[in-house]
């Protein structure tokens, strides 16, 4: 089977996986609504104002969006636009994995990015990382060790990527405890545990300093563009529910798991881009 899917064009087979990425999107959006509501993943979709079932030509990810111009066929109602986001976020990450990946690690980094995007939009809305999704990501991270050793046996490597994970996750518990939680929460320390174990020891060095680094920028953007905001008298930007300012709590999971993406995908190394923009 995987012969076949090498044999392929490589352009066809990531249109193909960018296909599948919104479906399983569009699944992931019912996953990130429903989980710990008591709601079962296998009803029906319905809008959220009116309660009417979706019509079967509502239900195509992406492209009902977009004919329904962002509102429901029935009421009217605006439908959230995190629902075409993650569709479109999750096709894109799906085809990455096809053209940056081994063959060998397709499914693996498919459930992967699949499980970080919930994480993600969970965080983002609830400021909670679920333990449920990270413990499926440790076990994702320990298949792959094994997939590693079977492909390549070397148990020191293996003995590197523990201490990474270790050191992932000392390096922001130690922040969330000397800080008592205010400046990141114990969550994501739980979080950076299975990233660093799959990204290894130089990874993990990257994805800390660009989770930092991504979190300043889109954070003081976020500022600046909120007292731009202000400034033409409205209160706040559109996504973000009060102002944002230094004082306030922002998640860091969607952060760390942007650089881990960054140095899982296209093996970002911060210590190269240190030496291109600050050459010797």
């Amino acid at each position: 089977m995987l012969d076949a899917l090498i044999t392929v064009p490589l352009w066809y087979t990531a249109l193909i996986a960018f296909g599948f990425g919104v479906i399983i999107g569009s699944f992931l959006n019912v996953v990130i609504y429903r989980f710990h509501t008591g709601k079962s993943l296998s009803g029906s979709s319905h809008c959220l104002s009116c309660q009417t079932d979706l019509r079967w030509y509502e239900l195509f990810p992406l492209l009902s969006y977009l004919t329904l111009r962002g509102r429901c066929g029935t009421c009217s109602a605006a439908i959230p636009s995190r629902y075409f986001w993650v569709e479109l976020v999750t096709g894109v990450l799906f085809m990455l994995v096809i053209l940056m990946l081994s063959p060998w690690y397709w499914l693996f980094g498919a459930m992967i990015v699949s499980i970080l995007i919930i994480v993600a939009v969970y965080d983002l809305y609830h400021m909670v990382i679920p333990n449920f999704f990270v413990g499926l990501l440790i076990l994702l991270a320990l298949l792959t060790t094994a997939l590693d050793y079977w492909l390549l046996p070397d148990v020191i490597r293996i003995m590197w990527q523990l201490l990474a994970g270790a050191l992932s996750y000392g390096f922001f518990a130690s922040l969330w405890y000397f800080s008592k939680g205010r400046w990141i929460g114990y969550g994501d320390a739980k979080l950076a545990l299975p990233l660093g174990y799959i990204v290894g020891l130089t990874g993990t060095f990257s994805m800390i300093v660009l989770s930092f680094w991504i979190g300043t920028v889109i954070s003081l953007g976020l500022i600046l563009g909120g007292w731009l905001y202000r400034k033409r008298g409205q209160s706040a930007l559109r996504f973000l529910t009060s102002p944002l300012t230094i004082k306030s709590e922002v998640p860091f999971a969607p952060f760390l798991i942007a650089a881990f993406l960054l140095v899982y995908l296209f093996t970002v190394d911060v210590l190269n881009l240190i030496s291109y923009v600050l050459p010797a």
